[in-house]
């Protein structure tokens, strides 16, 4: 879950902050995809660095287009200037579709358009294939997903997100899906070039059970969480950036007026987690990391504790939104309050950048918001932990026929088209004129567009992660190059790139951590209760539970780096 984020986290989001490097690491790290049972602890599929050799597709780069700005220190690759429809590229000359229906299930946020809508139908044609898709609610999609995979029925293809494995579900998605191995690893890839120009982490990442069994939708390994700031308010009251906890504490007291109704900020937790470099909490195998020998869970640090407190020191020294006290910010929209300067910063997903700023554009042209850099807490450099760079798989169903499959990877193979490409603008905007115009080399959705073109096609595939905003360019390089500063300074703990399933008994282990988080740093507990449920958790299972990972941890070696 994102911080001030609504309960389900929005297509905009995730897929405003896929960005990957465009660098794959040859022969990655070791693999691993672990399934273990409610009293077995068994793992299925765990995949040496020699193996792995075996499973993963061949990189190779796309040529196709040029970035304006290439990928550095794990971020995307960045566009800047406007798009010319003239010189847009063709990355699949021939059809590779042979014309089969494939059924596809997929998350959706929004009411799914109907079935013969021009953009379903202008894509099929372009690929070659009649996909059908079975949209589901997105905020409700864990349920539906596993009913569909304990049944008999399964669709030819269906979308997985991460924060839906929980469970049952990697292990049926062991037991369901097929091995694309056979049709992608090694040179077999270059059959479809857009799904070769993946960079290989994400690859890594769709290996379960040791197949390769995902088609990935790759990320950043950068963090994505940014304090966000009112860039025109900072410069017009003459506030520096801090880089410190001290300065933003000292800051944040200097801009609350709170009979003026304006607070420094919301609940600043997640950068505070970066600024007291407390390893991420956005995955569970990612919480844990070698330290001198042993191996640490997140929850255990001083630094975790640490970061708790300077957060309850900004909520006592009231600094912070009423809602955030109230808890209302987890529930509502920021961006009203945020422009109408309520609040001065706040920390979200970085997809927000460009939307705030193309909210307010017309409305409130004075409104700048901008991202600030994390810093360390003691004024030095932070120290950032990478995320994993992918999190979001299609999969196929295992009974699927070599024609299906074939289908699918066609399907694939247009949808991981680069941007700048014919293929690119087709999935991401659909028809010119039916449903996007350009307008001095800037795309605009119409009514029609907004209804028809969601998140379909992007489900299935997706190239390196890019950043572009036509109509914001400045927006577009802001973004690129913080992820560029902050890669920077970004480690990755021991199981970076792993595909882990903890065994099903420790599923719940760490579920009332993130409540009990948002309790202390209001005041309504108190550190000592963390303690205190940082040993229960210990004796509950999270010391067995570092038994089962050292193991991992021994057999397979560390990502770390």
């Amino acid at each position: 879950m994102t911080p001030n984020a609504a309960s389900g986290p929005s297509r905009r989001s995730f897929l405003a902050s896929t960005a990957v490097a465009t660098a794959a690491v040859a022969g990655g790290v070791p693999l691993l995809s672990a399934c273990g049972g409610s009293d077995g602890g068994s793992r299925d599929g765990t995949t040496s660095k020699k193996d792995a050799k075996k499973i993963l597709p061949a990189y190779v780069a796309s040529n196709v287009v040029t970035p304006d700005i290439p990928s550095k220190n794990g971020s995307a690759v960045g566009f800047t200037g406007k798009l010319d429809l003239a010189g847009l590229k063709t990355s699949v000359p021939k059809k590779l579709g042979k014309g089969g229906e494939v059924t596809v299930m997929s998350p959706f946020w929004g009411s799914p358009p109907k079935e013969d809508n021009a953009y379903y139908t202008s894509m099929n044609d372009l690929i070659g294939v009649d996909v059908v898709w079975q949209n589901q609610d997105g905020n409700t999609y864990d349920q539906k997903l596993g009913a569909v995979l304990a049944s008999s029925e399964v669709p030819d293809v269906v979308v997985v997100p991460g924060w839906n494995m929980t469970g049952k579900i990697p292990s049926a998605i062991i037991g369901k899906f097929a091995d694309l191995g056979p049709y992608l690893s090694g040179d077999a890839v270059k059959e479809y070039p857009n799904l070769a120009a993946i960079p290989t982490d994400a690859w890594q990442r769709s290996i379960f059970g040791g197949k390769l069994r995902g088609l990935p939708m790759p990320s950043s390994y950068v963090t994505g969480i940014v304090p966000f700031y009112r860039q025109d308010v900072f410069e017009k009251e003459g506030y520096e950036i801090p880089r410190s906890c001290d300065e933003f504490m000292a800051l944040a007291k200097d801009a609350t007026n709170a009979r003026a109704k304006r607070w420094a900020c919301l609940d600043m937790k997640w950068t505070a987690f970066n600024a007291f470099g407390v390893l991420s909490g956005n995955e569970k195998s990612l919480g844990w990391n070698e330290t001198d020998g042993k191996l640490i869970y997140r929850i255990e640090t001083e630094e975790y504790l640490e970061a708790l407190e300077w957060t309850r020191k900004l909520f006592a020294a009231g600094v912070v939104h009423p809602d955030a006290k109230l808890g209302k910010s987890n529930a509502a929209d920021p961006g009203p309050k945020f422009a109408a300067g309520e609040f001065l910063i706040y920390n979200q997903d970085m997809s927000q950048w460009w939307s705030r700023t193309a909210e307010q554009a017309t409305q409130n042209p004075e409104f700048r918001i901008w991202g600030m850099d994390l810093f360390g807490h003691d004024g030095g450099a932070p120290t950032l932990w990478a995320q994993n760079p992918a999190s979001i798989f299609a999969f196929v169903n295992k009974k699927a026929s070599e024609a299906v499959i074939r289908d699918v990877l066609a399907v694939a193979n247009v949808t991981a088209a680069p941007y700048g490409t014919k293929e690119y603008m087709a999935t991401n905007y659909g028809v010119e004129g039916t449903h996007y115009t350009v307008k001095d080399g800037v795309p605009t959705k119409t009514d029609q567009g907004n209804i028809d073109v969601m998140n379909a096609y992007v489900m299935v595939a997706s190239p390196a992660a890019t950043i572009a905003h036509p109509d914001f360019p400045e927006v577009a390089k802001g973004q690129v190059e913080w992820q560029q500063r902050m890669g920077a300074v970004t480690k990755k703990p021991s199981f970076y790139g792993m595909q882990i399933t903890e065994p099903a008994r420790y599923t719940n282990l760490s579920n009332d951590f993130e409540q009990l988080e948002d309790d202390i740093v209001r005041g309504r507990k108190k550190i000592a209760d963390m303690q205190q449920a940082v040993s229960d958790w210990k004796s509950k299972g999270g010391d067995k539970l570092r038994d089962w990972y050292r193991k991992i941890l021994d057999e397979n070696g560390s990502a770390a780096g």
